[in-house]
Parts: C-alpha cells; structure tokens; sequence
C-alpha cells in the first residue's frame, strides 16, 4: 500500500503509549493453617491471602526509608472477626480467639530467598484448650496484649472455623515481594 501526499496536504501522527506505568512493589502474604484432632486426623485446612493493614505498610516504610526501629519479633495470632481490615493497627483491633495454650506463637521465619521467607521450618502451634470459631490469622508485633502494629491479616476462604479442646492448629505464614511489572 502506498501514500502519497502533495504539498498542500496536511498528516497528523498520534501516538498513545500505554498510560499505566508500572513502577512499584508487591508485597503480600499467605497464611496456610491445619486444624488436628486430639488424634492427629486432619479435621480441615486452609490457605488464606493476607491483607497487609495500613498500619503495616507505614511500618515496612518507615523501617526501610525512614530509620524506624524494625521490630525483631513477630507473633501470629487466631482471630474471631468476620472480616480484616486495612485500617487494623493492633491487638486491639481485632477480637482474638485465646483459647489455647501459652499466647501467641512467635514467627520464626528463615531468610528471605528469592523474594520470600516463611516460617515452614517452625511452624506455630496453637495448642486448643477450649471450643470456639475462629476466621483468620494475622501477625502482630507483640506475643501478648495490643502491641503497636497489626501488620497483616488473613480471613478463611471457607469463612468459619470450628475448634475444639483438645484441636492443635499449625500455622505457617509466607510473605513474598515482587516488582509489580513482573
């Protein structure tokens, strides 16, 4: 196909580049959980996508940009609440289930590999002592009471969770990270 012009046409040329630019992080997580009888049968197990709170982002930030003090130790909790939400900040924010043994269980997480660590290696262990429904976990910055920062949450796919004395509930948590052009 060929164009021609004459000297008194006139060409315009548009060229629209895609507008979205993609610069930026991800960051998120996944809270994998199985409930054990007082047997050892697998009752039920669950893979829950986490919110990351409001609260936590500001922390990943001002810990890296900012010269905030990071925090050492990371504690997984159970909670009763139906639905996470972004603007959680900390113990207090949550209804937690505290039917278990001891208080919340450390995270014990390995070095961060190819954007990701977990806690696969030591995983925490909710011993149950008493029935109750719990929805979710989330991690938070203090093994007992409100601590300063919920810095992540994640709600059941299969909403409620049903346990009971006697129950053991595992928790692994991994948290990965990725340029968002990926």
């Amino acid at each position: 196909m060929e164009i021609r012009f004459n000297a008194k046409d006139k060409a315009d040329i548009f060229l629209k580049m895609n507008q979205k630019v993609m610069d930026g992080l991800k960051i998120g997580g996944v809270f994998e959980v199985v409930c054990k009888d007082k047997d050892g049968n697998v009752k039920w197990k669950e893979v829950a996508h986490n919110l990351f709170t409001n609260a936590g982002l500001n922390h990943v930030l001002n810990v890296v940009f900012h010269n905030t003090t990071q925090v050492i130790t990371w504690y997984i909790g159970l909670y009763t609440d139906t639905e996470p939400s972004a603007s959680w900040t900390n113990g207090a924010s949550w209804t937690e289930f505290t039917s278990y043994t001891g208080n919340r269980k450390e995270f014990v997480e390995s070095e961060s590999t190819s954007q990701s660590l977990d806690n696969s290696a030591n995983k925490a262990s909710f011993a149950i002592t008493g029935s109750g429904t719990i929805y979710g976990a989330g991690l938070v910055d203090a093994d007992v009471g409100n601590g300063t920062v919920l810095i992540c949450a994640a709600n059941f796919s299969q909403g409620s969770r049903a346990v009971q004395n006697g129950d053991t509930v595992e928790v692994q948590y991994t948290c990965s990270a990725a340029d968002d052009s990926v």
